[in-house]
Formats: C-alpha cells, sequence, structure tokens
C-alpha cells in the first residue's frame, strides 16, 4: 500500500497524548514546588490553569519550617489545595481559618477578589506533601463574590485493583460535594495490583494526570514525578498499569476557551484588569484583611514594561 502523505497546507494532527515535563519553581523562602500547568505547549487542561506539586519535604522540629505564604490577593480563579502529607493552616479575609489535613480538601473561590496566607503550623507533622491547584473562572462568574469550602469527607471506592478519591466533579456514578463553575474533573488513583485497570473518561474531556508519588504506566507511558501527561479530548477510557506505590492524580475538564491574562496570583482577561487589581492590593482596597495572621501581607512584583496580552489554551496571543 502506497504512503500516504499529509497535504502541504494541512495543519498536523495533534497527538493524542504528550508527556509534558514539568520545572522546579521557589514558593517562598523554604519550599520548592514542580510546576506543570501552565506550560508553553500546554497552558490548560480544562479550566484548571495552574497545577503546583510539593514536597515530600522534611519539615519537622529542626527542619526548614514547611510552607509559610503570607497574605496575598486573588481574583478570578478557584484555589483547589489537596495534601498526601502534612497539615497547612488556611486563614483568609472572610474570616475563616481553616486546618487541612490529608484526605480532605479546600476550595476557595476569588471571585472578584479575596486574600489568604497559607502556613505550616508550628505543631505539625514532619513530611509536607500535596498540590496547589487553581481553575479559571468563567465569564459568569469571575467577579462575583468570594467564598469558601472545606470538605472533610469525600466519595471514596475501589473498583477492581484501583482506588479513588474523587475532589472535584462526577466519575462513575459518584459526584464531589465541592463546587465548582465549569465542567471539571479531580480525581486521585492508587493502583493496587499489576493491572491494567481502565478509567472511564468523558469524550469531550481533555485530561492531565501526574504522579504525585511512586510510579505507574498511564496508556503506556512510564509516568513518574514530575511530569504531566497530556491526554486530547476523544477517549473514553484511560489504561492504569503496573503501580508502584503510586498515587496519581487525574484532572480533566471541557476545554475552556477564554483567553485569559494570568499575572502573579490574578486570573483576568486584560492588562488594564491586572494593573487595577494590583493597585487595589497596593492600595488595601478590594481584598480584605487576612484574619488573625499579623505577617505584613506580600507585596506584588513590579508591573511588566509591555502591555500583558490575553492567551487562550494554546498559547495563542489575543489582543
Amino acid at each position: 500500500m502506497p504512503a500516504q502523505t499529509r497535504p502541504p497546507d494541512a495543519p498536523a494532527a495533534e497527538p493524542s497524548s504528550v508527556l509534558l515535563p514539568g520545572h522546579d519553581v521557589p514558593l517562598g523562602r523554604y519550599t520548592t514546588v514542580r510546576r506543570l500547568l501552565p506550560q508553553r505547549p500546554r497552558r490548560m487542561v480544562g479550566a484548571w490553569c495552574f497545577v503546583d506539586h510539593f514536597g515530600p519535604d522534611d519539615v519537622g522540629v529542626g527542619q526548614r519550617p514547611g510552607m509559610q505564604v503570607p497574605p496575598h490577593p486573588h481574583t478570578g480563579l478557584q484555589t483547589v489545595t489537596w495534601l498526601l502529607d502534612g497539615e497547612i493552616l488556611h486563614r483568609d479575609s472572610l474570616g475563616n481559618v481553616q486546618a487541612i489535613r490529608p484526605g480532605q480538601l479546600n476550595v476557595m473561590t476569588s471571585g472578584h477578589g479575596i486574600a489568604h496566607s497559607e502556613k505550616s503550623p508550628p505543631a505539625r507533622p514532619s513530611v509536607m506533601h500535596g498540590v496547589q491547584l487553581w481553575v479559571a473562572l468563567p465569564e459568569g462568574t469571575r467577579s462575583g463574590p468570594p467564598g469558601f469550602s472545606h470538605h472533610a469527607e469525600l466519595p471514596r471506592w475501589r473498583d477492581g485493583d484501583l482506588d479513588v478519591t474523587l475532589l472535584v466533579g462526577e466519575l462513575a456514578g459518584n459526584r464531589s460535594p465541592a463546587v465548582v463553575h465549569t465542567p471539571l474533573l479531580g480525581a486521585q488513583l492508587e493502583p493496587r495490583g499489576a493491572g491494567p485497570v481502565r478509567v472511564p473518561l468523558r469524550r469531550d474531556f481533555e485530561y492531565g494526570v501526574l504522579a504525585m508519588s511512586g510510579a505507574a504506566e498511564v496508556d503506556g507511558v512510564r509516568l513518574t514525578p514530575g511530569g504531566l501527561l497530556y491526554v486530547a479530548p476523544g477517549r473514553e477510557t484511560l489504561t492504569v498499569a503496573h503501580g508502584t506505590d503510586a498515587r496519581l492524580l487525574l484532572l480533566g475538564g471541557a476545554p475552556f476557551e477564554e483567553p485569559l491574562v494570568m499575572w502573579w496570583n490574578f486570573v483576568g482577561r486584560s492588562h488594564d484588569e491586572i494593573v487595577a487589581a494590583a493597585q487595589d492590593w497596593a492600595a488595601g482596597r478590594r481584598f480584605g484583611t487576612v484574619v488573625d495572621d499579623p505577617e505584613p501581607p506580600l507585596p506584588a512584583p513590579a508591573m511588566p514594561t509591555v502591555r500583558l496580552k490575553a492567551r487562550d489554551r494554546h498559547g495563542r496571543m489575543h489582543d
């Protein structure tokens, strides 16, 4: 059979999956995270626009003090915090003071503006390990009121050789209590045998999978901490096999088509929106004061000397 060629002017087919390497980023004085989103080749997975994986770090007595992030602002997003080990104390400008521990979920909705701090308490477990995620809010809710919710109980079940904890969205007939504003999925997968195990997917979702600990083969790709496997829409199942003490995070969502400007802790739609948010934070407007945290708030970095442009989920710039 003769080889079939693509016409010269036809766009190249997007691969059904691709492994994207993360990179290390300092977070405050004491914590380094592996940033897996955004990346140049893939900025988002659904509305998930920011994925940091931190630890495992030794934060016991006499070691580093763990996460110590002073009061700082957010707009246009939800933060989703998930711990595998350790404890973090959340405080915000709505008056919430909430410890989060492994197996629990914190979801903070910034709306038009909120401030919070995240710190390891003085009396804490000796290991800190988890993920911090951002979800871009759509046009209809991004300027709404801020909010915070803590979920101590989440849906958990075993499917053959796979233990599943549902953080966000729906999977296999189960639904998370966490409120989000676009079609979205977040689930922890723990393979308990050689497998393979098939995880159901939605054909209209794109997905990302990262190994938070251990290793596993996901759709034939060996996945270890430090990379994100992107899976394009159109799939009905994902195969997980050969798990070795693996804890995987499966993220998914309907492709988010609104171009975004992401700068510092703000998610907006234009340069002027970001400037206004930075000015309001510097002036003590809009975001409120974090309760019971005496540490001075983080100042915003200097704005870039060029205008920020919105980018879509492929990285293309928009005026």
